[in-house]
């Protein structure tokens, strides 16, 4: 039967004897599991906030009309023309309406389906900023906004203003902020509004909006959706846009094709619209797990090589120990001890240090004015992180104990005292 108390208290003889062996060991393990805690929690972070900011101002399904060539020309209608060579030049796209034929019976349908969490409607208008002798081209949108602030993030890219201002002002707009730079207005100024048809509009600035995309910034704003059906002289039925979030992301691809085919309109997936964002995502998450992973073997290697050095320094010890009588399994348990208890005294100090730098990090000032709301580095502090960091810190600990210890089991002690 073995003994653990005496196996364990020749461990720590051995590692208190050859302590700066043992701290090398053990700092070998803190640097690995330290880093790797920082560098996963950062851009982990990082990724994190890229995809807030990305995916955030993306609805889960965009509905739309969208403008597109003729999928099938005029000429094709005549069956006499079949058996012919026909050379149709300059297609030009078929003229549709902007608006969403039937949008308000397809917001009734929708909002009472499960799987939706809510829908937004939306019309939009391009139209010309005018203040003073400067006329900027830009779009409008009319948005309910209290709806869009329940389902968006977009309270957190108003800069100056509430967005309660412009759900009770009909005559308010929310201004995109490159737009209030360029025209030099601010908050409680007016802005003139043309439409392509030459109508001219006043409306008081309410609030700013930053959303940290220059080129949404120097051309877009917000109006509430009554205010654009009024400047464009459309009814309350005029729909431009539908934004669908869904109870569940991953019902986004499928759910917009069969909406698509049940109500003849264009349907985007945020899968589509982000396609590219998404696969950099994806390649940014390898290379930080590939890092990761890559520290966390390189601490193991050097956990292998002082245990190994060791054992070639204990080898008159271990002949000793099994001439009293320990087995060879017991010489094994010896060293495999050794090697977790480094594993587990670097695995709890290496969390230690990268929950440090992690905190350090998140408190280090970061300032843009492409992005408002940030203030600080972006840090995820989970706790799988850390689950994971002991967990490998114990593994690779045993991995790298076990192929000396086994070493050690086989050790003659009859070779060792003679000298051979």
């Amino acid at each position: 039967m073995t003994n653990w108390p005496v196996i364990l208290n020749i461990a720590k003889t051995h590692l208190l004897t050859k302590l700066k062996s043992t701290l090398t060991a053990a700092l070998g393990v803190t640097f690995g599991i330290g880093a790797y805690i920082t560098l996963v929690s950062f851009m982990t972070g990082l990724n994190a906030m890229l995809d807030d900011l990305i995916l955030n101002q993306t609805p889960h399904i965009h509905l739309y009309n969208e403008i597109k060539p003729t999928e099938k020309q005029p000429v094709a209608l005549y069956d006499e023309f079949q058996q012919s060579f026909q050379f149709v030049h300059s297609i030009k796209p078929k003229q549709h309406q902007k608006k969403i034929h039937n949008a308000l019976p397809i917001l009734s349908y929708l909002k009472k389906d499960r799987k939706i969490k809510g829908v937004t409607p939306q019309a939009r208008a391009q139209i010309f900023y005018i203040s003073g002798s400067i006329e900027i081209g830009g779009s409008l949108i009319g948005v309910s906004i209290m709806d869009e602030i329940r389902l968006s993030n977009i309270r957190d890219n108003i800069i100056q203003g509430l967005p309660e201002d412009l759900e009770n002002n009909d005559t308010g707009i929310l201004l995109g902020s490159g737009l209030a730079k360029k025209m030099s207005l601010k908050v409680g100024d007016r802005v003139q509004v043309s439409t392509v048809k030459g109508d001219l509009f006043p409306l008081k600035i309410v609030g700013l909006y930053q959303s940290g995309v220059a080129e949404v910034d120097n051309s877009q704003s917000f109006v509430n959706l009554k205010t654009v059906q009024r400047i464009l002289g459309e009814t309350q039925n005029y729909i431009t846009d539908i934004n669908i979030k869904l109870n569940d992301i991953e019902d986004a691809s499928a759910y917009s094709k069969q909406l698509a085919s049940l109500f003849s309109i264009t349907a985007t997936s945020i899968n589509e619209a982000n396609a590219q964002f998404e696969t950099g995502t994806n390649i940014r998450n390898l290379i930080t797990y590939a890092v990761s992973i890559t520290l966390l073997i390189v601490a193991g290697f050097g956990i292998y090589n002082i245990l190994n050095m060791l054992i070639y320094e204990k080898m008159k010890d271990i002949a000793i120990l099994k001439a009293l009588g320990f087995s060879g399994t017991d010489v094994q348990l010896i060293f495999m001890s050794q090697a977790m208890i480094i594993g587990l005294v670097g695995g709890v100090l290496g969390l230690l240090v990268g929950f440090g730098f992690s905190v350090l990090i998140d408190h280090t000032s970061f300032k843009t004015e492409a992005l408002p709301t940030i203030d600080t580095y972006p840090v995820d502090f989970s706790l799988s992180y850390y689950v994971i960091g002991i967990v490998f810190a114990l593994l690779s600990t045993f991995i790298a104990g076990y192929l000396p210890a086994n070493k050690a089991r086989k050790i003659d002690p009859v070779k060792i005292i003679r000298g051979t």
